[in-house]
């Protein structure tokens, strides 16, 4: 899930995780590939950011973490925004 941030730059990311596995996760990251894109629609770059996955997360448990990701301003002109399209996960 996706919210609007305080600028033009930034959004809240909430992503859900969910531990199915049988042993805590212990360590991990989350990418997150964050769309530029102009005010017709176009999609001019996409830029990676990477955070700590929140850890532990016991067997059966659920979080749902929200993170601010933000871009450089001076890659989101009037008249853009930003989109956090894809997430991925590494589990440590």
């Amino acid at each position: 899930m996706t919210a609007d941030g305080e600028q033009r730059w930034c959004q809240r990311v909430t992503v859900g995780f969910h531990n199915s596995g049988g042993t805590a996760v212990r360590s991990g990251e989350v990418t997150f590939g964050t769309h530029i894109i102009g005010a017709l629609g176009v999609d001019w770059g996409t830029v990676a950011s990477t955070v700590r996955l929140p850890v532990p997360l016991a067997p059966g448990a659920r979080k749902s973490p929200t993170w601010t990701v933000c871009v450089d301003a001076w890659r989101v002109p009037l008249g853009m925004h930003i989109e956090t399209r894809d997430v991925s996960v590494e589990w440590g």
